[in-house]
């Protein structure tokens, strides 16, 4: 396993686009805590975002993970080029003359992909502390880690992710149209969505079959937070008169789900590979 790593990286290091694509994630990453300094002017009242919870614990959790996922598309990028490059420099062929195995091939990407969400989750964790005790009013230790399955959760939804783009990667072989065909099943899944919102008119049986889609499935691990803002609950309840219960965490059927698709596309990936005549 450390072997395959280590190939991998080798690979991915000698590439400069990828270099470049891995150090801006992780840098934009770090802009998160540029939004400790943001204000938002809203029906003319101007709100200081850290003002508004947003860098309080546990709340910090929630909202630093989703903000965190937007940015993972950068190392979608990276993940789409590694496997497409194999067949484009035809490196794939080399690996198998010399003793690779098809299954020790997507074993390796597979082994990278997880190794950028471990890293990507390891850097969002530490991130968060820091913010999080620089600027959080409660510093209990029972509070501080009290919503921390987030974390677990972004490193779920990245795996799932990176996973779907090495199926694509596998399946189209070209990096511009495996984006291509990511953002198609985006669009696909939204297609879907606005069929069952106006045919089926039950709302809970229209989002227990969209979770069963793959990127929503991902989505649904880390729920909206905007929501959470002192000045969206301040604003709501002048509108509305109440502010409506909702459910942020985790349930465990969408935990299951995404793992389900994890594995659905490593599979997939090594079926391909397997039949294809390379």
């Amino acid at each position: 396993m450390k072997r395959l790593l280590s190939i991998e990286i080798q690979k991915l290091w000698q590439n400069r686009a990828s270099r470049i694509l891995v150090l801006t994630y992780f840098i934009l990453l770090s802009f998160i805590a540029l939004l400790a300094a943001f204000k938002i002017t809203l029906f003319g009242i101007e709100f200081k975002i850290a003002e508004q919870g947003m860098f309080d614990y546990p709340y910090i959790w929630h909202f630093n993970t989703y903000v965190a996922a937007v940015f993972k598309f950068f190392l979608a990028l990276v993940i789409v080029s590694m496997v497409a490059n194999e067949y484009t420099y035809g490196t794939i062929k080399q690996n198998f003359i010399d003793g690779l195995s098809k299954r020790e091939f997507i074993t390796s990407k597979f082994i990278t992909v997880t190794a950028f969400a471990l890293a990507s989750t390891i850097f969002v964790f530490i991130l968060t502390l820091i913010l999080g005790y620089s600027f959080s009013s409660y510093t209990e230790a029972s509070i501080v880690f009290s919503d921390v399955f987030y974390i677990g959760a972004f490193f779920l939804k990245l795996v799932a992710f990176f996973s779907f783009c090495l199926f694509a990667g596998v399946l189209v072989r070209r990096s511009a149209f495996a984006i291509g065909f990511i953002f198609i099943w985006w669009v696909f899944e939204k297609i879907m969505s606005g069929l069952l919102w106006t045919s089926v008119k039950n709302r809970e049986v229209s989002e227990a079959i969209l979770g069963l889609f793959p990127l929503e499935s991902m989505s649904n691990l880390i729920k909206e937070p905007f929501t959470r803002f002192k000045f969206y609950k301040a604003i709501e309840s002048q509108a509305t008169g109440a502010v409506p219960v909702r459910f942020y965490g985790v349930h465990w059927y969408e935990v299951l789900i995404a793992v389900f698709w994890t594995g659905f596309f490593v599979l997939m990936s090594y079926n391909i590979l397997k039949k294809r005549d390379l």
